[in-house]
């Protein structure tokens, strides 16, 4: 029986790059993403057979009817890459553009995740991959506030989920990509300017499919990072979220 990876925003950035690397494994490819002419292109240069969805994922109707035409699919993957930041202070973001971002990075992604999760329960096999941030393990971020507090959302959803699979002796992993920076359209979007040098794309996704085939719950590309990740870890809340701040500034 064919094997297939539904992919989100897959137009670009690390879900262009899911794809590519999930069709070389030869599993058949749903891709997801606003701008279809994208998808249509991908899928010319892809060698496999691809299904094109077109969803704004900010709508929840849309979240369900993706489901709808995947549910009889033998889907293997789930990757919710689909996702965007705002840069700017709190109070002079909009608020529909705030809402939307939570609804793509969190709504969408707890919706997909709950309904194909239960899916793969019933046939106790399957694979998770939420695309979170480096952000989401932080306590916040200022400047970004929005932005970090959706990736803690799905950090936290994701890491409760793999706990419970755990202690029913699952075969379903459900895990989170938790990169630092990554050169991709997200930059532009955001309006940020990273501080840190992004790695590549086509890296970070190959990393993130060895992890997740691993079964590594928190994936984070880089030794860098990982060690940012770890000290973190040992600095009062506080001064975590003001050294955050100022880095925060230096990005815009």
């Amino acid at each position: 029986m064919e094997k297939y990876a539904v992919i989100t925003g897959a137009s670009s950035g690390i879900g262009k790059e899911f794809a590519k690397l999930l069709a070389r494994q030869g599993y058949y490819l749903v891709l997801v993403a606003r701008r279809v002419a994208r998808l249509e292109q991908l899928a010319k240069e892809l060698d496999t057979d691809c299904l094109i969805i077109e969803a704004d994922l900010k709508n929840k109707n849309d979240c369900y009817q993706l489901f709808e035409k995947v549910k009889d699919l033998n889907v293997e993957i789930l990757i919710n890459n689909a996702g965007f930041g705002i840069s700017g202070n709190f109070d002079e973001i909009a608020l529909l553009k705030e809402i939307e971002m939570i609804e793509v990075n969190c709504v969408a992604l707890h919706i997909l995740t709950k309904l194909m999760l239960e899916k793969m329960e019933h046939n106790d096999n399957g694979y998770i991959l939420n695309v979170a941030s480096c952000a989401g393990l932080m306590p916040a971020g200022p400047h970004m506030s929005t932005y970090y507090a959706t990736k803690s959302y799905v950090t936290s959803l994701t890491q409760g989920i793999a706990r419970e699979l755990k202690e029913k002796n699952s075969n379903v992993y459900v895990g989170c990509l938790c990169p630092g920076p990554v050169d991709t359209e997200f930059n532009d979007v955001a309006q940020v300017k990273f501080a840190l040098k992004g790695i590549r794309a086509d890296y970070c996704a190959k990393y993130a499919l060895s992890k997740m085939k691993k079964r590594k719950v928190v994936i984070i590309p880089t030794i860098k990072m990982k060690l940012a990740m770890t000290s973190g870890r040992y600095l009062p809340n506080y001064l975590y979220i003001i050294i955050a701040s100022f880095q925060q500034k230096k990005k815009q």
